[in-house]
């Protein structure tokens, strides 16, 4: 398996489709749901599984281990803005646990609402790929443990919602177009309907930042995972295909959607300062006019989606090694844009 970052990657429908998680969410018999366990049970199972990992054949991956209470914030936080780890996770770090492969595309996370939340990403809308792996990694530990399992309910866990399967999963949609014509209420109105929820980028409650929405199944119960994914799948298809054909309508105004294009890519490669949220809509337009074939340049497509990655506030901090205020942040983060872009597709 490739080692290079996932999201250098490129997947099935890339320019609407930024990314599929799948996670699976596991407990073990032998001790009581992390909400009631002690310290010492939870330094426990973190040994156990350590131990599982080390011996199990897990290539091509290979994993670096994180105790989340002795990480810095900035790296925890960067962890979140990379979707890596979930908000309650970097919050909360106290005995809790994480195994991140190399190229960021698994992380096993230990002691956060249950004893495992394994973790998938892939680039573009794969969940197919993302749930092989997954169910992969979840077997090295099916082999080692005994799962906390019903006959009738499926996957027992700490919160009914996840009863069954267990599985999450999502793709990361960029619908500007569907946005600007009013038909993000009627798909989120439509989907909720047959089991799923289109919410802001980072989940509930979350706002959709730059246009980036997640689509995510509801239904764990009396649902295999394989269908569960099916039905994600074919529903993110119907809106790629609705939001192709959004696009194509704007487009028809070809001066303003090239102006739109133009001027986000004008500032992106000269602004000194920039903000998080001006980045993301400046990034928006710019991937439109990409997708629109405005302007014809795969690698600023991969740049960008490397960009989004990179330059959150944390990950920036991370990155200095110590905090930094805001205007100096914006100041930084201008810089690595206009960077990562001097050398590409020049006019």
């Amino acid at each position: 398996m490739n080692q290079t970052k996932w999201f250098l990657q490129s997947g099935p429908d890339h320019d609407i489709a930024i990314s599929t998680r799948i996670r699976l969410a596991r407990n073990i018999t032998d001790y009581p749901f992390p909400s009631r366990m002690n310290d010492l049970q939870r330094q426990e199972l973190n040994e156990r599984i350590g131990k599982v990992l080390s011996t199990a054949d897990t290539a091509p991956l290979s994993f670096t281990y994180f105790d989340m209470e002795q990480t810095d914030d900035a790296v925890r936080w960067s962890m979140v803005e990379r979707h890596l780890v979930s908000p309650q996770f970097a919050r909360y770090p106290e005995g809790r646990y994480l195994y991140l492969s190399e190229d960021e595309r698994v992380s096993i996370m230990v002691g956060e609402e249950d004893h495992l939340r394994i973790q998938v990403l892939t680039a573009g809308l794969d969940p197919t790929e993302g749930l092989a792996l997954a169910q992969k990694m979840d077997g090295i530990f099916d082999r080692a443990f005994r799962y906390a399992f019903d006959q009738q309910l499926g996957y027992l866990t700490e919160c009914p919602t996840n009863l069954g399967t267990g599985l999450r999963a999502s793709v990361m949609l960029h619908l500007p177009a569907l946005r600007r014509n009013g038909s993000i209420a009627r798909i989120s109105s439509t989907v909720s309907k047959l089991g799923l929820t289109v919410r802001g980028a980072y989940g509930e409650g979350t706002d959709p930042a730059g246009d980036f929405y997640q689509l995510s199944n509801q239904i764990t119960l009396g649902i295999s995972e394989e269908e569960a994914v099916s039905n994600l799948s074919g529903l993110a298809g119907q809106i790629i295909l609705q939001e192709r054909k959004a696009r194509q309508t704007e487009a028809e105004n070809h001066l303003a959607v090239e102006d739109r294009t133009y001027r986000a890519l004008g500032l992106l490669k000269s602004a000194r300062l920039m903000s998080g949220d001006e980045f993301l809509k400046l990034s928006s337009a710019l991937r439109m006019g990409l997708s629109l074939q405005i302007i014809d340049c795969d690698t600023l497509l991969t740049a960008l989606n490397s960009l989004i990655f990179d330059v959150g506030a944390a990950t920036l901090q991370k990155g200095a090694g110590r905090l930094l205020p805001e205007q100096e942040r914006d100041t930084l983060r201008a810089q690595v844009i206009r960077e990562r872009l001097e050398s590409i597709c020049r006019d």
